[in-house]
């Protein structure tokens, strides 16, 4: 199971560590930048990157690819599998990975068009380093579709900074776990989506919803709303047991077939909030916003899924 590399946890967690170390001292795209500086910050910004990328990197290959059987390089075409949610998330992963990037190019002073581009290309490149060790590992290989949700990820941030300096649609994400009743589905819930709290957000596409987040105030910039109102459209699944179907052998070679249970999109509707239009002048907590803006927050949700059903969920995270 590809999400079992955690890209997710990866990306999020250097980009909340940038994120950090960024606040306090960078400065704001209006303000005139001291041309004295701009090679040192730049430098130093780029050197620290890279020993940050190398490191997570190794930190990646030594503790998941290292337990699997390499070959040379090879590609795959897993467009199919987990109705397309995996997709969703390399989508997520780059585009959170590009923004925070983009956020401490802002130190560097470099022009702004370069720190998008600078933040773009740095989303692009840690996802696509993960596709060449997957290109190298038996288990996995070069998905075409993963590079271009890549792609498409750190795309969209680009865009909206390039065409409005600001992000007005939000990549967020968010998970509930569920329990499962059965024993057998139980059995084969631990056995890919892991038993810990932290396997099960990170794995458990079941669990998963994926969400796009218009600030309201920023394309009605007339009208009275509050500044932090959003309102989100998501995506997610239910009833995956497998990549392409609920039929697995399990851990004693037993055939499973659950193609009973039906493997469902899921469609939502939702308000939410932009935590980073909250007004504030502490920087902690400006830091603790941006990085807290990542998650949808709960909220009352309208679903429409494949099966043809039409729900209201009072509260859904």
């Amino acid at each position: 199971m590809r999400s079992g590399k955690t890209i997710f946890f990866f990306s999020c967690l250097f980009s909340a560590c940038i994120t950090l170390s960024a606040q306090d001292v960078a400065p704001s795209d209006s303000l005139p930048a001291p041309k004295r500086n701009v090679p040192a910050r730049a430098w130093a910004l780029g050197v620290s990157s890279a020993a940050l990328y190398t490191g997570s990197l190794v930190m990646l290959n030594e503790y998941w690819y290292k337990g699997y059987p390499r070959r040379s390089f090879h590609t795959m075409n897993d467009f199919g599998e987990w109705l397309q949610m995996d997709k969703f998330g390399h989508v997520y992963s780059a585009y959170t990975f590009a923004r925070f990037s983009r956020e401490i190019w802002r130190w560097s002073e470099l022009p702004r068009r370069q720190q998008v581009l600078i933040g773009a290309f740095s989303g692009l490149a840690f996802q696509s380093v993960i596709e060449f060790l997957d290109a190298h590992s038996v288990e996995w290989g070069w998905s075409w579709g993963d590079m271009g949700a890549n792609a498409l990820g750190a795309g969209i941030m680009a865009a909206q900074e390039l065409a409005w300096n600001e992000q007005r649609i939000q990549l967020k994400f968010s998970s509930t776990p569920i329990h499962y009743r059965d024993p057998v589905l139980q059995a084969r819930a631990t056995e890919i989506f892991g038993t810990a709290f932290a396997e099960r957000v990170l794995k458990d596409y079941n669990a998963q919803t994926y969400w796009l987040s218009l600030n309201l105030r920023s394309v009605l910039r007339d009208s009275r709303l509050p500044r932090w109102l959003n309102i989100a459209a998501g995506y997610g699944v239910q009833g995956l047991y497998d990549a392409r179907s609920n039929v697995w052998n399990d851990a004693a070679g037993s055939h499973m077939d659950f193609t009973r249970i039906r493997r469902t999109r899921q469609f939502y509707l939702s308000p939410d909030v932009d935590l980073t239009r909250i007004p504030t002048r502490k920087k902690g907590v400006k830091v603790m916003l941006q990085v807290l803006n990542m998650i949808k927050i709960p909220a009352p949700t309208l679903e429409i899924n494949g099966a043809g059903q039409l729900k209201v969920h009072g509260l859904m995270f």
